[in-house]
């Protein structure tokens, strides 16, 4: 039985790590069938006049599910960004990101084993700002109790399905009284009435980095706002070894994109050196949610054998040359095929 996907092979180096992506879960015994859409500068010169197509929203709406590739988003001018628009569509309020160890990447921590939950939709990262006057701009920080508490209990839920042992939130609820105010006090709430067996705790944002620096472990689930989170993933990607190594899950009530969080890397595109082990990591995951939602054990299994085979490229010394390896895009998914069992 094949298992409809869309895929976003994204801009930059996106179209090569989809391709090796692509081959890897194939070999792996995963039977996907792919339904290609495009957004960013992609769509754009495929003659669509939006970086992110009507068709290409409907098409996740229809499957109810996605794999995308990094998407351009120019800074300080230009189109707004993709990603952002995306999850704003298709109301994609929950985002994970977790970040472990990889075997045969030596990092300054081991047994780091965190999972950022970000609220996606609001918060500073809404978009919403406006010019005032000639150099006066103003950025509208959007904070509802809705939003807040559907987060708190997505993240809760997550720690308490999958056995992890505390929650905690990062705020800056010591200057922005009223907005990470209300966020903690969802959060609270929905601790105390729905979820007491799990953990929970809070730590004012710059303090909390100070602490991930120090000692990761001490860290479980981190729930955060939208800018926080994404600031604070990648901090914890860089504990691991970079943004070319952790994967991405944004998630709705009906539909789910899973998504390399790293950028196109516009400089390197087609050279064949790109490392595609994000957007293979966040493969993973869609297999593993797949699995969960349509009840197919079987792909769980395809999910182990791409990281186990993943994992013993790298401990075997098969890698990009990020990492300090030598192998192309192309020559790592054949090593990684290669250890498939």
């Amino acid at each position: 039985m094949s298992h409809d996907v869309v895929l976003i092979p994204g801009d930059g180096i996106g179209p090569e790590v989809s391709e090796a992506t692509k081959r890897i879960l194939a070999e792996a015994g995963a039977d996907i069938r792919w339904f290609e859409r495009h957004a960013g500068m992609a769509a754009i010169e495929g003659g669509a006049d939006t970086v992110l197509p009507q068709a290409t929203v409907d098409a996740i709406r229809e499957h109810g599910i996605a794999l995308k590739g990094p998407c351009t988003t120019p800074i300080g001018r230009g189109f707004s960004s993709v990603n952002v628009a995306l999850r704003k569509r298709l109301d994609l309020y929950g985002a994970v990101r977790p970040v472990r160890n990889i075997r045969g990447i030596k990092t300054r921590f081991d047994d780091v084993d965190i999972v950022v939950i970000r609220e996606n939709t609001e918060g500073l990262y809404a978009g919403i700002e406006n010019l005032i006057t000639d150099g006066v701009v103003t950025s509208l920080k959007v904070v509802t109790r809705k939003a807040c508490e559907r987060i708190a209990r997505f993240a809760f839920r997550f720690a308490q399905t999958r056995g992890r042992k505390k929650v905690t939130s990062f705020h800056k609820a010591n200057i922005m009284k009223l907005g990470d105010g209300l966020f903690l006090e969802c959060a609270r709430k929905i601790h105390e009435e729905e979820f007491p067996d799990v953990g929970y705790e809070e730590h004012i944002i710059d303090a909390a980095f100070m602490r991930l620096v120090q000692d990761p472990t001490q860290y479980d689930v981190l729930l955060c706002e939208n800018l926080y989170g994404d600031i604070v993933s990648d901090l914890c990607s860089g504990l691991v070894g970079g943004l070319g190594l952790t994967p991405g899950a944004n998630f709705g009530n009906e539909n789910a994109v899973f998504e390399a969080v790293h950028g196109s890397a516009p400089d390197i595109a087609g050279q064949n050196v790109a490392n595609p082990m994000a957007l293979l990591a966040s493969g993973v995951l869609m297999l593993r949610h797949l699995a969960e939602v349509r009840g197919v054990p079987e792909l769980a299994t395809c999910a182990d054998r791409v990281k186990n085979a993943d994992n013993d490229a790298l401990e075997e010394g098969d890698k990009t040359r990020d990492l300090g390896g030598q192998l192309g895009t192309r020559e790592f998914a054949d090593a990684v095929i290669k250890r498939l069992a």
